[in-house]
């Protein structure tokens, strides 16, 4: 009978994973400031010199944590978009309401975001991965719009106004949970987009 190993040599991609996974825990709960090689090595359950030897920093960890949770922000909303079926307007509407449910709406991925948002000024590589992240969720929402009748000058605008929106209905559901509800949250972003899309519809009108 032969005695199994004491100890089991992690893939690297799964190392990888699971410091961004730590990164990410120690980011919400100590913020930037707290999210040191030691916390974080700590917080994983490995040597510090791992950090180093996977990501040659804890700089590049945040940054690589950054793109992870925007890849999964971006899942989920591509998920609820493609739930919905193929009417323009039931697609919009999911793709906006995402934003106002778990796993998106949730008080330790805010707490995950204040940190990488105390880091926007201070370090261009995330202030870059935070440009992209809106640019890419403005993108997908400009072609959402355009599919739902929008028409193409007031595009832009209509896409600023809805991020607005969104980020003030997430960032209320994120803090006051038991005071502001998911269903409440969606009735106003539902609302308050058919008012926004009636006047983008009608300054084209206008304008032709």
């Amino acid at each position: 009978m032969t005695s199994q190993p004491a100890f089991k040599r992690a893939d690297p991609d799964e190392r990888r994973a699971s410091l961004i996974a730590a990164c990410a825990r120690v980011l919400a709960r100590d913020g930037a400031a707290g999210a040191s090689v030691r916390a974080i090595a700590l917080e994983a359950g490995v040597s510090p010199g791992l950090i180093g030897h996977y990501f040659g920093g804890v700089d590049a960890l945040v940054a690589a944590t950054y793109a992870q949770v925007e890849t999964q922000v971006a899942a989920a909303l591509d998920a609820a978009v493609a739930a919905a079926g193929s009417d323009p307007r039931a697609r919009l509407e999911a793709y906006v309401c995402a934003s106002l449910l778990p796993p998106i709406a949730d008080s330790e991925l805010l707490s995950t975001w204040i940190a990488f948002w105390s880091l926007v000024r201070a370090r261009p590589e995330i202030a870059s991965l935070h440009d992209e992240q809106y640019g890419r969720f403005r993108a997908g929402l400009a072609a959402l719009l355009a599919e739902a009748g929008v028409p193409a000058p007031a595009l832009r605008r209509t896409a600023l106004a809805v991020t607005a929106l969104v980020d003030g209905l997430w960032l209320e559901l994120c803090l006051s949970p038991r005071t502001f509800g998911e269903g409440e949250a969606a009735a106003i972003a539902r609302g308050s987009l058919s008012a926004l899309i009636s006047t983008a519809r009608s300054a084209g009108s206008g304008n032709s």
